[in-house]
C-alpha cells in the first residue's frame, strides 16, 4: 500500500487555461479511517498527514523526494485530452440522426 500519491492535477471545469496544472503534486494518503464525531456529526481523524500537500516542478523531483524520505508512492499519469479542431460553423450544424 502506498503512503503518498504523486499526480499532476487536471484543470477544473470552470477554466480553460492551464494554471496550476503544470506542477506535480504529492499528497499523503489516509492511514487511519475517518470517524464521525458523535456530538457535532463532523468527520474526524487522528491522522493529520493527509492534510499535507506538496508541489514539485517535475515528476522526477517528486519521486526523488518520496524515495529520499522512504515513502512508498503511486504515480497517476495525467490523461492529456486534446479537443478536436472545431470551427464556429460547427455550432450550427444539425445533429446526426439517431
Amino acid at each position: 500500500m502506498a503512503d503518498v500519491r504523486i499526480y499532476r492535477p487536471a484543470r477544473t471545469a470552470m477554466q480553460s487555461g492551464l494554471r496550476k496544472t503544470r506542477r506535480w503534486r504529492l499528497e499523503f494518503l489516509a492511514k487511519v479511517p475517518q470517524t464521525v464525531e458523535t456530538l457535532m456529526g463532523w468527520t474526524a481523524s487522528n491522522d493529520t498527514t493527509e492534510q499535507v500537500t506538496m508541489t514539485f516542478p517535475s515528476r522526477a523531483s517528486a519521486v526523488r523526494f518520496a524515495e529520499t524520505h522512504g515513502l512508498r508512492y503511486e504515480i497517476a499519469d495525467p490523461a492529456d485530452q486534446r479537443p478536436g479542431q472545431q470551427t464556429y460553423a460547427d455550432n450550427f450544424r444539425p445533429l446526426p440522426p439517431m
